[in-house]
Protein backbone atom coordinates (compact mmCIF):
# COMPACT_ATOMS: atom_id res chain seq x y z
CA UNK A 1 0.00 0.00 0.00
CA UNK A 2 2.64 2.18 1.01
CA UNK A 3 4.71 1.58 -2.37
CA UNK A 4 1.45 2.46 -4.41
CA UNK A 5 1.02 5.54 -2.73
CA UNK A 6 4.52 6.42 -3.38
CA UNK A 7 4.25 5.14 -7.29
CA UNK A 8 1.15 7.22 -7.43
CA UNK A 9 3.09 10.49 -5.89
CA UNK A 10 5.82 9.68 -8.16
CA UNK A 11 3.84 10.11 -11.18
CA UNK A 12 1.66 13.49 -9.81
CA UNK A 13 5.27 14.73 -9.09
CA UNK A 14 5.96 14.15 -13.09
CA UNK A 15 3.01 15.28 -14.58
CA UNK A 16 3.36 18.49 -12.16
CA UNK A 17 6.59 19.20 -13.28
CA UNK A 18 6.22 18.56 -16.71
CA UNK A 19 3.63 20.73 -16.96
CA UNK A 20 5.63 23.10 -15.01
CA UNK A 21 8.47 22.57 -17.65
CA UNK A 22 5.83 23.48 -20.55
CA UNK A 23 4.54 25.87 -19.37
CA UNK A 24 7.84 28.04 -18.35
CA UNK A 25 8.90 26.43 -22.17
CA UNK A 26 5.56 28.36 -23.97
CA UNK A 27 6.32 31.53 -21.28
CA UNK A 28 9.71 31.50 -23.06
CA UNK A 29 8.93 31.52 -26.76
CA UNK A 30 9.73 34.71 -29.11
CA UNK A 31 7.02 37.14 -30.13
CA UNK A 32 7.64 39.61 -33.08
CA UNK A 33 5.32 42.70 -31.76
CA UNK A 34 5.67 45.97 -33.00
CA UNK A 35 6.99 48.87 -31.05
CA UNK A 36 3.62 50.45 -30.91
CA UNK A 37 0.01 48.53 -30.86
CA UNK A 38 -3.30 48.97 -30.94
CA UNK A 39 -5.59 47.33 -28.11
CA UNK A 40 -9.23 47.73 -28.77
CA UNK A 41 -11.75 48.22 -25.47
CA UNK A 42 -13.93 44.79 -24.96
CA UNK A 43 -12.91 41.78 -22.78
CA UNK A 44 -9.39 39.88 -22.62
CA UNK A 45 -10.96 37.18 -24.97
CA UNK A 46 -11.73 39.91 -27.81
CA UNK A 47 -8.25 42.04 -27.07
CA UNK A 48 -6.38 38.31 -28.09
CA UNK A 49 -8.45 37.56 -30.73
CA UNK A 50 -7.78 40.52 -32.18
CA UNK A 51 -4.06 40.46 -31.99
CA UNK A 52 -4.52 36.99 -33.45
CA UNK A 53 -5.92 38.57 -36.13
CA UNK A 54 -3.22 41.18 -36.35
CA UNK A 55 -0.54 37.73 -36.46
CA UNK A 56 0.43 37.36 -33.15
CA UNK A 57 0.68 34.11 -31.97
CA UNK A 58 -1.72 34.13 -29.18
CA UNK A 59 -3.98 31.14 -27.91
CA UNK A 60 -6.92 30.90 -24.86
CA UNK A 61 -3.97 29.95 -22.47
CA UNK A 62 -2.55 33.54 -22.96
CA UNK A 63 -5.93 35.24 -22.59
CA UNK A 64 -5.93 32.95 -18.68
CA UNK A 65 -2.25 34.44 -18.25
CA UNK A 66 -3.24 37.78 -19.06
CA UNK A 67 -6.45 38.04 -16.84
CA UNK A 68 -3.78 37.23 -13.87
CA UNK A 69 -1.19 40.15 -14.59
CA UNK A 70 -4.13 42.58 -15.23
CA UNK A 71 -6.16 44.09 -18.18
CA UNK A 72 -4.33 46.08 -20.82
CA UNK A 73 -5.71 50.12 -21.51
CA UNK A 74 -7.75 50.45 -25.10
CA UNK A 75 -6.03 52.51 -27.64
CA UNK A 76 -2.46 52.47 -28.59
CA UNK A 77 0.28 51.79 -25.87
CA UNK A 78 3.72 51.50 -26.77
CA UNK A 79 5.80 48.07 -26.02
CA UNK A 80 8.73 49.11 -26.68
CA UNK A 81 10.67 46.37 -28.18
CA UNK A 82 10.15 44.24 -31.38
CA UNK A 83 11.43 40.85 -30.14
CA UNK A 84 10.02 39.69 -26.80
CA UNK A 85 9.57 37.04 -24.72
CA UNK A 86 5.91 35.47 -24.73
CA UNK A 87 5.98 36.07 -20.64
CA UNK A 88 7.80 39.37 -20.92
CA UNK A 89 4.99 40.40 -24.06
CA UNK A 90 2.16 39.25 -21.98
CA UNK A 91 3.51 41.58 -18.36
CA UNK A 92 4.24 44.16 -21.28
CA UNK A 93 0.15 44.08 -22.69
CA UNK A 94 -0.48 44.23 -19.06
CA UNK A 95 1.34 47.39 -17.72
CA UNK A 96 2.40 49.42 -21.13
CA UNK A 97 1.30 53.12 -20.91
CA UNK A 98 -0.16 54.97 -23.84
CA UNK A 99 2.08 55.78 -25.91
CA UNK A 100 1.30 59.37 -27.10
CA UNK A 101 2.96 62.30 -29.21
CA UNK A 102 2.13 65.91 -28.91
CA UNK A 103 1.57 67.49 -32.51
CA UNK A 104 1.15 71.63 -32.72
CA UNK A 105 -1.10 73.30 -35.25
CA UNK A 106 -0.50 76.95 -34.71
CA UNK A 107 -3.15 79.56 -35.59
CA UNK A 108 -2.23 81.04 -38.83
CA UNK A 109 -0.68 77.91 -40.35
CA UNK A 110 -1.61 76.14 -43.84
CA UNK A 111 -2.77 72.79 -44.16
CA UNK A 112 -0.46 72.26 -46.38
CA UNK A 113 2.92 72.98 -43.96
CA UNK A 114 0.95 71.03 -40.92
CA UNK A 115 0.67 68.03 -43.38
CA UNK A 116 3.94 68.51 -44.32
CA UNK A 117 5.15 68.46 -40.31
CA UNK A 118 2.90 65.83 -39.26
CA UNK A 119 4.67 63.73 -42.06
CA UNK A 120 8.07 64.58 -40.79
CA UNK A 121 7.39 64.08 -36.96
CA UNK A 122 5.12 61.36 -37.06
CA UNK A 123 7.10 59.26 -40.54
CA UNK A 124 3.83 59.12 -41.91
CA UNK A 125 3.28 59.16 -46.28
CA UNK A 126 2.83 62.67 -47.09
CA UNK A 127 0.38 61.73 -50.19
CA UNK A 128 -1.45 59.64 -47.85
CA UNK A 129 -2.39 62.47 -45.40
CA UNK A 130 -3.07 65.27 -48.02
CA UNK A 131 -5.26 62.39 -49.62
CA UNK A 132 -7.32 61.83 -46.15
CA UNK A 133 -7.85 65.32 -45.66
CA UNK A 134 -8.67 66.11 -48.99
CA UNK A 135 -11.53 62.67 -48.86
CA UNK A 136 -12.74 63.59 -44.72
CA UNK A 137 -12.58 67.76 -44.55
CA UNK A 138 -15.61 69.60 -44.99
CA UNK A 139 -13.67 72.40 -47.18
CA UNK A 140 -9.94 72.40 -48.86
CA UNK A 141 -8.60 74.88 -46.00
CA UNK A 142 -9.26 75.88 -42.84
CA UNK A 143 -10.95 72.79 -41.63
CA UNK A 144 -8.73 72.54 -38.19
CA UNK A 145 -8.48 74.02 -35.23
CA UNK A 146 -5.22 75.47 -33.99
CA UNK A 147 -4.23 73.52 -30.74
CA UNK A 148 -2.06 70.73 -28.98
CA UNK A 149 -3.14 67.32 -30.02
CA UNK A 150 -1.95 64.41 -28.64
CA UNK A 151 -1.99 61.42 -30.70
CA UNK A 152 -0.78 57.92 -30.59
CA UNK A 153 2.65 56.54 -32.05
CA UNK A 154 1.91 54.24 -35.16
CA UNK A 155 -1.49 55.86 -35.76
CA UNK A 156 -1.79 55.40 -39.29
CA UNK A 157 -3.08 58.46 -42.08
CA UNK A 158 -6.41 57.86 -41.97
CA UNK A 159 -6.78 57.27 -38.36
CA UNK A 160 -4.92 60.58 -37.28
CA UNK A 161 -6.64 62.88 -39.97
CA UNK A 162 -10.00 61.75 -38.51
CA UNK A 163 -9.09 62.34 -35.22
CA UNK A 164 -8.07 65.56 -36.07
CA UNK A 165 -10.59 66.47 -37.87
CA UNK A 166 -13.76 65.40 -35.78
CA UNK A 167 -11.84 66.65 -32.65
CA UNK A 168 -11.40 70.20 -34.37
CA UNK A 169 -14.96 69.57 -35.54
CA UNK A 170 -16.43 69.29 -31.95
CA UNK A 171 -14.78 72.59 -31.05
CA UNK A 172 -16.26 74.07 -33.73
CA UNK A 173 -19.63 73.22 -32.79
CA UNK A 174 -19.31 74.34 -29.16
CA UNK A 175 -17.60 77.34 -30.58
CA UNK A 176 -20.16 78.21 -32.84
CA UNK A 177 -23.10 77.47 -29.97
CA UNK A 178 -21.52 80.00 -27.89
CA UNK A 179 -21.19 82.77 -30.63
CA UNK A 180 -24.51 82.16 -32.55
CA UNK A 181 -26.67 79.67 -30.23
CA UNK A 182 -26.39 77.38 -33.83
CA UNK A 183 -24.09 75.58 -35.63
CA UNK A 184 -24.33 76.18 -39.47
CA UNK A 185 -22.10 74.78 -41.50
CA UNK A 186 -21.90 77.34 -44.43
CA UNK A 187 -21.95 80.40 -42.11
CA UNK A 188 -19.20 78.96 -40.31
CA UNK A 189 -16.84 78.61 -42.93
CA UNK A 190 -18.05 82.31 -44.48
CA UNK A 191 -16.65 83.80 -40.75
CA UNK A 192 -13.64 81.38 -40.47
CA UNK A 193 -12.71 82.69 -44.15
CA UNK A 194 -13.10 86.11 -43.31
CA UNK A 195 -11.17 85.25 -39.99
CA UNK A 196 -8.51 83.76 -41.93
CA UNK A 197 -7.19 87.05 -43.38
CA UNK A 198 -7.54 88.68 -40.10
CA UNK A 199 -5.16 86.21 -38.63
CA UNK A 200 -2.58 86.24 -41.55
CA UNK A 201 -2.51 89.98 -41.29
CA UNK A 202 -2.25 90.73 -37.20
CA UNK A 203 0.41 91.57 -35.37
CA UNK A 204 -1.28 90.01 -32.10
CA UNK A 205 -5.00 89.45 -30.53
CA UNK A 206 -5.30 93.09 -29.62
CA UNK A 207 -5.29 93.99 -33.36
CA UNK A 208 -7.64 91.52 -34.52
CA UNK A 209 -10.67 93.32 -34.38
CA UNK A 210 -8.87 96.55 -35.79
CA UNK A 211 -7.62 94.88 -38.68
CA UNK A 212 -11.72 93.20 -39.05
CA UNK A 213 -12.66 96.62 -38.87
CA UNK A 214 -10.54 97.48 -42.25
CA UNK A 215 -11.95 94.63 -43.94
CA UNK A 216 -15.58 95.49 -43.38
CA UNK A 217 -15.23 99.46 -44.18
CA UNK A 218 -13.34 98.28 -47.52
CA UNK A 219 -15.70 96.18 -48.77
CA UNK A 220 -18.62 98.38 -47.82
CA UNK A 221 -16.79 101.16 -49.72
CA UNK A 222 -16.06 98.45 -52.62
CA UNK A 223 -12.62 98.88 -52.28
CA UNK A 224 -10.33 95.52 -53.09
CA UNK A 225 -8.53 94.34 -49.32
CA UNK A 226 -5.08 94.47 -50.94
CA UNK A 227 -3.61 92.40 -48.00
CA UNK A 228 -0.34 90.70 -48.61
CA UNK A 229 -0.93 88.26 -45.80
CA UNK A 230 -3.73 86.79 -48.16
CA UNK A 231 -1.00 85.30 -50.54
CA UNK A 232 0.32 83.37 -47.84
CA UNK A 233 -1.84 80.66 -48.70
CA UNK A 234 -0.72 76.83 -48.73
CA UNK A 235 3.09 76.15 -49.43
CA UNK A 236 3.57 79.86 -49.40
CA UNK A 237 2.91 80.46 -45.78
CA UNK A 238 5.92 81.51 -44.95
CA UNK A 239 7.20 83.10 -48.30
CA UNK A 240 7.45 86.74 -48.17
CA UNK A 241 4.94 88.25 -50.63
CA UNK A 242 6.82 90.56 -53.38
CA UNK A 243 5.25 92.71 -56.18
CA UNK A 244 6.44 90.48 -58.82
CA UNK A 245 4.15 87.60 -56.84
CA UNK A 246 1.42 89.74 -56.96
CA UNK A 247 1.28 90.50 -60.72
CA UNK A 248 1.66 86.91 -61.40
CA UNK A 249 -0.18 85.17 -58.96
CA UNK A 250 -3.84 83.92 -60.57
CA UNK A 251 -5.85 82.37 -57.21
CA UNK A 252 -8.47 83.30 -55.28
CA UNK A 253 -6.36 84.19 -52.69
CA UNK A 254 -4.93 87.38 -54.35
CA UNK A 255 -6.82 90.19 -53.13
CA UNK A 256 -5.26 92.76 -55.41
CA UNK A 257 -7.04 91.40 -58.49
CA UNK A 258 -10.38 89.58 -56.79
CA UNK A 259 -12.83 92.18 -54.47
CA UNK A 260 -13.77 90.57 -50.91
CA UNK A 261 -13.03 87.89 -49.18
CA UNK A 262 -11.35 84.68 -50.57
CA UNK A 263 -14.10 81.95 -50.59
CA UNK A 264 -11.63 79.40 -49.14
CA UNK A 265 -9.64 80.22 -45.66
CA UNK A 266 -6.20 81.36 -46.11
CA UNK A 267 -5.18 78.86 -43.46
CA UNK A 268 -6.59 77.33 -39.82
CA UNK A 269 -7.63 80.47 -37.90
CA UNK A 270 -7.82 80.58 -33.82
CA UNK A 271 -11.49 81.45 -32.02
CA UNK A 272 -10.40 84.41 -31.07
CA UNK A 273 -9.70 85.57 -34.83
CA UNK A 274 -13.29 84.03 -35.19
CA UNK A 275 -14.46 86.66 -32.62
CA UNK A 276 -12.69 89.68 -34.30
CA UNK A 277 -14.59 88.14 -38.10
CA UNK A 278 -18.18 88.24 -36.26
CA UNK A 279 -17.72 91.39 -33.75
CA UNK A 280 -15.05 93.99 -35.99
CA UNK A 281 -14.29 97.39 -33.67
CA UNK A 282 -16.31 100.13 -34.67
CA UNK A 283 -14.03 102.22 -36.24
CA UNK A 284 -13.35 104.40 -39.99
CA UNK A 285 -9.84 102.89 -40.51
CA UNK A 286 -9.50 101.95 -44.57
CA UNK A 287 -5.56 101.34 -44.15
CA UNK A 288 -3.12 99.74 -41.90
CA UNK A 289 0.96 99.24 -42.26
CA UNK A 290 3.47 97.57 -40.54
CA UNK A 291 5.37 100.06 -37.87
CA UNK A 292 8.68 99.34 -37.05
CA UNK A 293 7.99 97.80 -33.46
CA UNK A 294 5.79 94.95 -35.35
CA UNK A 295 2.40 96.63 -34.63
CA UNK A 296 0.56 98.04 -37.01
CA UNK A 297 -0.85 102.18 -37.74
CA UNK A 298 -3.84 102.34 -38.64
CA UNK A 299 -5.60 105.35 -41.04
CA UNK A 300 -8.64 106.77 -42.09
CA UNK A 301 -7.27 108.05 -45.29
CA UNK A 302 -4.75 107.74 -47.70
CA UNK A 303 -2.22 110.49 -46.82
CA UNK A 304 -2.30 109.55 -43.42
CA UNK A 305 -1.60 106.16 -44.91
CA UNK A 306 1.57 107.44 -46.73
CA UNK A 307 2.74 109.33 -43.40
CA UNK A 308 2.83 105.73 -41.87
CA UNK A 309 4.76 104.44 -44.81
CA UNK A 310 7.20 106.74 -44.51
CA UNK A 311 7.76 106.52 -41.21
CA UNK A 312 8.24 102.82 -41.24
CA UNK A 313 10.88 102.61 -43.96
CA UNK A 314 12.76 105.10 -42.83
Amino acid sequence: MKIKKLTIAKYIFEILLIISLSFIFYLNQPIISQKVIYIPSGPINKIISHLSNKGYNLSKLDSLILRFLGSPQSGWIKIGSNKLLRADFLYRLAHAKAALQDVILIPGETTYIFLNELSIGLKLSRIKLQYFYDKYAPIAEGALVPNTYRVPLGITEKTLIKILLDKSHLQMKDFSNKLFGSYNEKKWFHFVALASVIQKESANNKEMPLVSSVIYNRIKKGMRLQMDGTLNYGKYSHIKVTSSRIRKDKSIYNTYKHRGVPSIPVCNVSFEAIRAAVFPAKTKYLYFMKSKNGKHDFACNYSTHLRNIKHATK
